[in-house]
């Protein structure tokens, strides 16, 4: 079998889409290999996939920066100059030596544009270089820019072209200061592995050397702007969706609590922002109980107080076995958790705590199937208001029809074809 190696770092969310897209290629007959964090390589491998660490996991993150799980969470979601700098930046030495061990052999990488290593490795080796884009927002479109905090500067739709104009300057002036703050390290790197300097940015530019770049997302969600790079490819939501890494079935008892009434509110956090809860979960009994709803709380390991014969509380479950039997979901707005509401077709209320977070919410409320309250305002007065405002007919029937449309597509497949289609197939071994 010919070998590609798919390689991410981050929260479930990040992990998820490889994992999905690794078995597609496995059932293409290619030995498929992920370069993971530590703390993911149980569940990998769980997946039926072989899996090496390319870097520590977030436990090895924390005690580096010297703080609890809740600070470095807080502070993380808080920061993202902070994130890159003391999260991203110092695995890139390691993470290339690593990821350069493990493609011995390897006919491609497929890649986060995360992992600053991986167009590095892919140009010294010499093989083709997949770029995957989990959030939309990343691909730093004139027309369409992101919504978050960050790019309050940009001119949002619609777009006229001195809007357009004016964000292309912002982009210009954004990949000064990146190649200034971090390519001297890049370049550093670079030439540890025989190559000349790089004039591409992080996270802005295209990684030099990309084949094919995978939006892994809905077309639906984000179709593709005018000035899309030639190489990209919107493929749909890779979606694999388990906790252990296996076949998972609800709990009885949630089963139970599922079956003994109406729809619930959901109200979850994901992986992360979990972490850092603040008062998120005691808000969230609070709204339920104020416009007369049950309501599923996943908590992670934080502890919800106040539950009741109305409030089911567990660690996890799988959203695809879930979401589809609420009336609401209530999330952080990350991709995985966002592409699950969207194919469940329910609406969805968005509390961003970081990044991309907050243009997911965006797009959601855009299309109709959803509200945004950010993390900071999230009191259960307010959410209450909004979530009985998109428990409307009119939010339903959208989120059902766009849910529809996203489920009939198959992104994992669909990225699986797209990268043989670029690099060929494989053979059975």
């Amino acid at each position: 079998m010919r070998k590609i190696v798919l390689v991410t770092m981050g929260s479930l969310g990040d992990l998820h889409p490889f994992i999905a897209i690794g078995l597609a290629l496995q059932r293409r007959r290619f030995r498929v290999v992920l370069g993971v964090p530590e703390d993911q390589l149980a569940k990998t491998r769980a997946a039926g996939l072989e899996a090496h660490a390319v870097v520590g996991g977030f436990e090895a993150i924390r005690a580096r920066l010297g703080l609890s799980e809740q600070d470095a969470a807080r502070r993380i979601m808080s920061d993202q100059g902070y994130l890159m700098d003391e999260v991203l930046m110092p695995w890139l030495t390691t993470s290339a030596a690593a990821l350069d061990a493990l493609v011995e052999d390897a006919v491609a990488i497929v890649g986060s544009l995360f992992v600053f290593a991986a167009p590095i490795i892919a140009e010294t080796r010499r093989i083709p270089l997949v770029n995957v884009v989990l959030q939309p927002m990343t691909v730093f479109s004139a027309f369409a820019p992101p919504r978050t905090p960050m790019f309050r500067m940009m001119a949002h739709a619609p777009t006229g072209a001195v809007g357009r104009w004016w964000n292309r300057r912002v982009y210009g002036a954004m990949r000064t200061v990146l190649r200034h703050r971090y390519g001297a390290r890049i370049d550093a790197l670079r030439a540890a592995h025989g190559l000349g300097p790089s004039d591409r940015a992080l996270l802005v530019d295209t990684p030099p050397g990309t084949a094919l770049t995978l939006g892994c997302f809905s077309p639906t969600f984000a179709p593709p702007q005018p000035d899309a790079p030639r190489e990209l490819a919107v493929i749909g939501f890779p979606m694999f969706d388990s906790d252990g890494g296996g076949a998972e079935a609800l709990d009885p008892g949630l089963k139970a609590f599922l079956a003994a009434g109406p729809p619930p509110l959901v109200f979850t956090l994901g992986s992360f922002a979990v972490l850092a809860p603040g008062d998120f979960y005691a808000a969230a009994v609070d709204a339920a109980r104020a416009l007369g709803l049950r309501a599923v709380l996943l908590t992670g390991d934080a502890v919800v107080e106040r539950s009741g014969a109305d409030i089911h509380v567990a660690r996890y479950v799988p959203h695809s076995l879930l979401f589809p039997r609420a009336r609401v979901v209530v999330h952080h707005g990350g991709m995985g958790s966002t592409g699950q509401a969207l194919r469940a077709g329910v609406p969805q209320l968005i509390v961003p705590h970081m990044g991309d977070q907050h243009d997911n919410g965006h797009r959601v409320a855009a299309l109709g199937v959803g509200a945004v309250l950010e993390a900071k305002r999230f009191t259960a007065a307010r959410a209450a208001t909004m979530i009985a405002a998109i428990m409307s007919e009119r939010h339903v029937d959208t989120a059902r029809r766009l849910g529809e449309q996203v489920a009939a597509e198959n992104g994992a497949e669909a990225a699986a074809d797209a990268i043989v289609a670029t690099i060929g197939p494989s053979t059975q071994g």
